[in-house]
């Protein structure tokens, strides 16, 4: 089974959020069960630093306006980074050399031709299903996210074009809130016929809309959790798609992410000062003290750590926290956080730092190696999202016995077991509530810390939830069931 991976960034060599992590990890666990895997991204700068043994397939001559200024190379290499996987990456200097982000420039501002930049992502890996590299056809092509939506509908135009079956398209949505909307003039640049405009293509309200491309023209439609499946059918959180998804219901599955055992595994993590397990959480203990001693909190082994490695948005629901956190305080709790995102929301919690700086750190921004000893160190991690399509820093809570306090929802709601009297002894393996209110949060933190001042019944929910399996071994068993399905 050849399957082509189709996104926009890839771990460690770029990232800016979850898809990242889940490009990285997935393709390795493929290929342990006997697929081979290749991936295509677009030749931004840290992508191609990280590309070995490059050499040119194909020069490209992409339609409409697809076309960059000085050219298009489609290179094929090895990412040492991430295995030594094998790489196609679009070379097109025009596109993607560019100062700022993969999607925005220094200011925030994304960038005018990203409706070009991303639909010649989704072109060229039709291409490849079209034996674009004459030593390797793929055949699956799996498209992530909105960057790479396209790739279905160019797939699709393709069969149509050749009366004949190319390859399998399966399109992954990893958060529908981002869908890849732009002004609809921009459609005849895209080089898709006609057709692939009004209700039944590309047009959202009058907008031109990627990520409609993928649900529409894919053979089958994945989703990062069973529920946020079913959650992205309804008004509520469809995005507005819901009614296109609901017809698509039978085309339609989740598919829980998984972890990196090679990079998230406490046993063996590198960037945490004290290794530990199931069996020495004592030196669990040693990473609390080493990472209050690091924030300047009050050193006090006894008073719970609570922290949040996430984006500061209203999705995420932080504000929940902002408001219950003097309550968590006034109870002993300490909290430490690494995010951006809305300034209102980080002047909230620097001002909080500011004011009770032995309780509250706070670090503005991201840093890789800071959130392995933040998540290491801390007694609990808080996910209190209002949707949430996965999640995976739940996860990470769960593989280092940090437990996880979430909200009732999505990925969220299938990988967290809440802790009652009932469940105690059986499947606790967090802190769950319902209501997206503070009220709702500070009732679930004031439970988990009368849990916590029992520390041996903390610790068998704590051993519980670092026990529980989410490596990539049985996603990647799903997908390859999936591939099987729509290949033929």
């Amino acid at each position: 089974m050849r399957v082509l991976q189709v996104q926009a960034e890839i771990f460690p060599l770029l990232k800016t959020g979850g898809l990242a992590d889940v490009a990285a990890a997935l393709p390795p666990a493929l290929r342990a069960q006997g697929a081979d895997v290749r991936v295509l991204l677009p030749g931004f700068d840290a992508v191609l630093q990280g590309l070995s043994d490059a050499a040119e397939v194909a020069r490209l001559h992409p339609p409409g306006g697809l076309h960059a200024a000085g050219g298009t190379r489609l290179l094929l290499g090895r990412l040492s980074a991430c295995g030594d996987l094998p790489a196609y990456v679009i070379d097109a200097p025009a596109y993607y050399h560019r100062e700022g982000g993969p999607y925005a420039d220094l200011h925030q501002q994304p960038y005018g031709d990203n409706h070009l930049r991303f639909a010649l992502l989704g072109w060229t890996a039709a291409q490849l299903a079209q034996a674009l590299d004459p030593l390797w056809r793929p055949d699956v092509v799996h498209a992530h996210d909105w960057h790479a939506a396209l790739a279905p509908a160019y797939l699709r135009q393709a069969q149509l074009n050749r009366q004949q079956h190319l390859a399998g398209s399966v399109y992954t949505i990893h958060n529908l809130a981002y869908q890849g909307l732009f002004n609809p003039r921009h459609f005849r640049e895209l080089g898709l016929p006609a057709d692939h405009w009004g209700v039944n293509g590309l047009e959202f309200h009058g907008q031109l809309n990627f990520m409609k491309g993928g649900l529409i023209f894919a053979d089958r439609i994945t989703t990062v959790s069973p529920s946020y499946a079913r959650e992205i059918q309804s008004p509520d959180q469809g995005c507005g798609l819901d009614g296109l998804l609901r017809q698509r219901t039978a085309h339609l599955s989740g598919i829980l992410n998984g972890v990196d055992a090679e990079v998230w595994d406490p046993r063996h993590d590198r960037l945490i000062p004290h290794a530990f397990g199931v069996d020495t959480l004592a030196d669990k203990a040693r990473n609390k003290a080493a990472l209050q001693q690091e924030l300047k909190l009050k050193g006090a082994a006894q008073a719970p750590l609570f922290c949040v490695v996430s984006r500061l948005t209203e999705q995420k629901g932080l504000h929940l926290l902002v408001q219950a956190a003097q309550g968590l305080i006034d109870a002993g709790a300490q909290i430490a956080l690494l995010g951006s995102g809305d300034a209102w929301m980080e002047g909230a919690f620097r001002a909080m730092a500011a004011a009770q700086p032995d309780a509250v750190a706070v670090r503005i921004g991201y840093d890789e190696s800071f959130a392995h000893r933040l998540i290491a160190g801390s007694d609990l991690i808080v996910v209190p999202s209002r949707y949430e399509p996965c999640g995976l820093t739940q996860l990470y809570g769960l593989k280092y016995g940090t437990l996880p306090l979430v909200r009732r929802v999505g990925g969220l709601a299938d990988t967290v077991a809440d802790t009652q009297l009932d469940t105690l002894d059986s499947t606790a393996t967090g802190f769950v509530f319902d209501a997206f209110e503070a009220d709702a949060l500070y009732r679930a933190a004031q439970r988990a810390l009368a849990v916590y001042r029992r520390p041996q019944e903390w610790q068998r929910v704590q051993q519980r939830a670092m026990q529980q399996p989410c490596d990539w071994s049985g996603p990647a068993r799903q997908y390859l069931q999936l591939y099987e399905r729509v290949s033929g």
